[in-house]
């Protein structure tokens, strides 16, 4: 987690650097937080790419502020703070080219702009709240999306990180009062838009998928290996929500639409020779897709499907395109 009280060997070394105008150590220390960061960065803004930037901007800005650290918080809050408010001033010049819809909701959908995290990417420290399985899962990500920014912010730093009100005001340059507010707020649209998970964000929980979870995503790779187009409805919720990211309107929210949407495409048919591999992005359940084209000796990495498994039934399906993700790492071909 990142607390905000505990400080470590970072702090005193952190504070000689800065003495010193020592920008090799400087950089060495704060270069070690880039992960935390970079996952803070994408909860706020939902895109990968963009989130590399803004942890990038967050530590020149910090060279820039570091005469303003003391040493009296942790190293970790400090950057956060910084982090944040680069994240805020980006969110603030993206709403005046696209302003945030007025009615807040929470479908994947609704945010074209969202791409996967890499796990290979998160922090090492399997128990840190920073990487809380749930609060990197899509549909949460999509949904903190629909917070005005300071809110977000706000919900992000008290819930996620399980900063003190005052800490967080004093960071957003807001009252607590006004901390408060925002926060309950943010929570009551957050349990709309994800009915029955759990909201204690900022409790440490397993990233381990489960053997359901692992099971399902057997049985889906292998479904299109075989074609077998009953094999995977059957492996569908019958209020599947399906969205196929960045392309606007490829949203449906039924398992019988779904299967006939991949039907009308051409997915199911004796010309398409698909191959699998089982993975993890957002610490979701993923397949990796590969796809033969006709006279081609080998599958080409063709479509990212993320899953998210209730109850053993697949209930939300986002599929991204390859193409769309080169940081994901995965083989070109097999």
């Amino acid at each position: 987690m990142a607390d905000v009280r505990r400080t470590s060997a970072d702090e005193p070394a952190f504070l000689a650097a800065v003495r010193s105008a020592d920008a090799t150590r400087f950089a060495a220390l704060t270069e070690r937080y880039r992960r935390d960061l970079m996952v803070h960065c994408y909860r706020l803004v939902a895109n990968y790419d963009d989130a590399q930037d803004l942890t990038q901007e967050t530590f020149l800005r910090a060279w820039h502020k570091r005469g303003s650290f003391r040493g009296n918080a942790a190293l970790r809050t400090w950057l956060h703070r910084i982090a944040t408010n680069a994240c805020l001033d980006f969110l603030e010049e993206k709403a005046e080219r696209t302003p945030t819809p007025a009615e807040p909701g929470g479908a994947i959908f609704e945010v074209p702009h969202l791409q996967p995290f890499p796990d290979r990417m998160l922090p090492a420290d399997p128990a840190d709240s920073v990487v809380a399985r749930e609060t990197m899962e899509l549909a949460f990500v999509a949904a903190v999306q629909h917070l005005p920014p300071r809110q977000r912010a706000a919900f992000i730093l008290r819930d996620v990180l399980g900063w003190p009100a005052a800490t967080t005001a004093s960071a957003l340059g807001l009252t607590v009062a006004s901390v408060t507010s925002a926060v309950q707020r943010a929570r009551v649209t957050l349990r709309a838009h994800l009915p029955g998970r759990r909201s204690d964000w900022h409790t440490p929980t397993t990233h381990e998928l489960s053997e359901v979870e692992r099971a399902v995503l057997r049985s889906y790779i292998e479904a299109h290996e075989r074609n077998d187009l009953d094999g995977l409805a059957s492996l569908l919720r019958a209020d599947l929500r399906f969205t196929m990211l960045p392309e606007p309107g490829t949203v449906v929210t039924s398992a019988k639409d779904a299967v006939a949407g991949w039907v009308a495409g051409g997915l199911f048919s004796r010309y398409c020779d698909l191959r699998g591999v089982p993975t993890t992005v957002n610490l979701m359940p993923t397949a990796a897709l590969y796809l033969r084209s006709p006279g081609h000796p080998s599958h080409r990495l063709w479509n990212i499907a993320v899953l998210h498994v209730v109850g053993g039934k697949i209930a939300e399906l986002t599929g991204f395109a390859a193409a769309d993700t080169p940081w994901l790492g995965l083989p070109a071909e097999l």
